[in-house]
């Protein structure tokens, strides 16, 4: 086979174009083979000089790339230069800063000293404030006092000159309130839950009247509360008086612990509540007491009537057969007769006819003035077994447990010892005018039997 030097430089030539990494233009005419040498000479000539003018293209493109890349480079060292002397600027006045502001805070600590003390003060006083407008019976006529109290109470910051002033005023306030009596309308729940505006009268900050009963304020509620019960008459009367009561001086009762004592004497128990706490044997011993007094009172009356009878008939010498003297002088008329022994034991007779009557009922009011207080006794004896059970049964961690035994042993000693001192006193009344009576017979009856002795 026989291969041409031109078939074999087109290859070479080709090799050499793609060796240098540059693309060779090819176009229609040169995509056909060269004829010579030269020809194949002019096109590498020409497409080089085409290569040089794109690489010298490029290559301006690039450096005009790069000196704009540099220029940008030039441009971000030259910021962060002038970021990192700011930086260094800011730095050192934050370090200078860091120094002031602790100079400062120590001045503000030092100069402030007495005004955390003066604040702590305050919000001390402003929470003991608060409570006591809470409590107090002033605020049933000034309500919602304690609000503004309250958020100075938990302030976390230093109190405002407005806020003081409104502490001031409050315990100001409150300071004169006190000393006065007022007559206002406030809302007033009454014992069965209604709510009503009612006229209340205030004393101080002790007692509050409303229509002439005792109210008591409830710090929990907010409201004045009509008492449940209220106290004995001697007070009630007392409030009602002074609650019509517009102008002048007039007595009235007042609470100074703010309604404790109130308390504890709405609670004392009525004279019917004690007696049902005495139990079966108190009601013994006021039925004892009760029928003793009516026969001593009905003994003692006729024992008068007859006192007085026998009087009468002493003025004169007509037998009365209605009184016991006036019998006996009737035994000595019929008897007048008889030697003087016969006559005194007929006169004796007579007199012992009438003792009965005349010391009827006394001995019974004896035996029930000696049984009162020993069933006073026995009501304290079962008082302190039922005591004692109730000690066995929930020991002695309440003493509610316990009070109705306690309560039935000291109110049965209290009646037995009520009824029997009465009882005693007027079987002494009624012994003694029996004995009166008893005595004057006897005189008499001696009399009569002298005068017969003396006529014979």
């Amino acid at each position: 086979m026989i291969i041409s030097k031109k078939c074999l430089f087109v290859p070479f030539i080709m090799a050499i174009a793609l060796f240098i990494g540059q693309p060779i233009e090819v176009n229609a005419q040169s995509s056909a083979p060269a004829q010579s040498l030269q020809e194949l000479l002019d096109r590498v000539k020409s497409g080089r000089a085409s290569d040089n003018r794109v690489n010298q293209e490029r290559i301006r493109d690039f450096q005009q790339k790069k000196a704009q890349q540099q220029r940008l480079l030039n441009e971000a060292k030259a910021a962060v230069k002038r970021e990192e002397r700011i930086s260094e600027r800011l730095e050192a006045s934050f370090q200078e800063n860091e120094i002031r502001l602790a100079e400062l805070t120590a001045v503000l600590e030092e100069r402030l000293g007495a005004f955390g003390e003066l604040f702590g003060v305050v919000r001390q006083v402003a929470g003991d404030t608060r409570g006591q407008l809470m409590q107090s019976l002033v605020s049933s006529q000034l309500p919602a006092r304690e609000v503004e109290i309250d958020k100075l109470a938990q302030s976390t910051e230093l109190p405002e000159l407005a806020q003081l002033e409104l502490l001031w005023f409050t315990l100001l306030q409150e300071a004169t309130q006190q000393g006065k009596i007022v007559r206002y309308q406030a809302p007033v729940v009454t014992v069965d839950g209604n709510e009503n505006l009612a006229e209340v009268v205030r004393i101080g900050p002790f007692t509050a009247l409303s229509d002439g009963k005792f109210v008591d304020y409830l710090s929990e509620t907010q409201r004045l509360t009509e008492l449940a019960r209220q106290p004995g008459s001697m007070f009630v009367g007392a409030a009602d008086d002074f609650f019509d009561n517009d102008r002048g001086i007039e007595t009235a009762a007042i609470d100074p612990s703010r309604g404790a004592l109130l308390g504890l004497l709405v609670q004392t128990p009525s004279l019917g509540e004690r007696i049902n706490q005495g139990g079966l044997v108190g009601y013994v011993i006021i039925s004892l007491l009760i029928f003793g007094i009516i026969m001593a009172i009905v003994r003692i009356v006729k024992l008068s009537i007859t006192a007085a009878q026998v009087k009468n008939q002493k003025n004169t010498s007509t037998a009365d057969p209605s009184n016991p003297l006036g019998r006996i002088m009737e035994a000595y008329n019929q008897n007048k007769g008889l030697d003087v022994e016969n006559l005194q034991l007929k006169l004796d007779d007579a007199i012992l006819k009438e003792l009965p009557n005349l010391e009827r009922g006394l001995s019974t009011i004896k035996v029930l003035a000696a049984i009162s207080p020993m069933l006073g006794l026995l009501g304290t004896v079962t008082g302190m077994i039922e005591t004692f059970q109730a000690i066995t049964l929930f020991g002695t961690g309440d003493p509610k447990m316990m009070a109705g035994g306690i309560s039935q042993a000291l109110i049965t000693t209290v009646l037995g010892l009520t009824s029997a001192i009465p009882l005693i006193l007027l079987h002494s009344i009624a012994s003694v005018r029996s004995k009166a009576v008893i005595e004057v017979l006897e005189e008499q009856s001696s009399g009569i039997v002298a005068s017969h002795a003396e006529s014979r």
